[in-house]
């Protein structure tokens, strides 16, 4: 009677172990197949675009290739050297005789509705100067002022641009009088 225990519990110790290494083994299977399965489909889908965008590739080549033999051949004396932007001097006298004060060079604060928190936020978005508020869209303003949170989202820069062209050029009396002519930089 004592040699029944003794070859029952590792029997069922046995059968215990089988059917939870059983378990843990298609659990961990089920999940390798579905992974391997999704990273196929990636690389499928990865491989099907590779080939379309070389199609692609090759096709744009071609047509470059004959937009090219279309064009006329011009004589080298035709080509002309390339244009360089002069970059357009400070007047800093003439700032101040328009404004009646001294005039920074790039001091966005000209500009009617930017004052020194606006000012701030510009320069930390990579628009230093007047030229380059010039360049910069009235909708990248707008983008700048709404990312800065409500209390500037009431502003409207939709002269800032074209007041800091005038600047950047120079066209000090222009500006005047059309700044007299705005409130809040905003056009009546």
């Amino acid at each position: 009677m004592n040699s029944l225990p003794c070859i029952l519990i590792p029997a069922i110790v046995g059968i215990l172990c089988g059917i939870l290494g059983y378990l843990l083994g298609r659990l961990g299977k089920g999940n390798s197949n579905d992974e391997v399965t999704s990273l196929r489909d990636d690389l499928d889908n990865c491989n099907r675009m590779n080939s379309q965008l070389r199609s692609d590739l090759e096709r744009l080549r071609a047509q470059g290739n004959s937009v090219e033999n279309k064009k006329p051949r011009t004589s080298p004396q035709a080509f002309k050297s390339p244009s360089i932007e002069t970059e357009l001097v400070f007047d800093a006298a003439f700032a101040k005789s328009v404004f009646g004060k001294k005039v920074n060079e790039n001091d966005l604060k000209i500009i009617e509705g930017i004052g020194p928190k606006i000012e701030q936020l510009f320069k930390t978005s990579g628009i230093l100067t007047w030229k380059s508020l010039s360049e910069t869209s009235v909708d990248r303003c707008r983008e700048i002022l709404m990312k800065a949170g409500e209390r500037f989202q009431i502003h409207d820069p939709g002269t800032w641009p074209r007041q800091a062209k005038l600047a950047y050029e120079n066209k000090w009396r222009q500006l005047k009088d059309w700044q007299d002519t705005l409130e809040g930089g905003r056009e009546k």
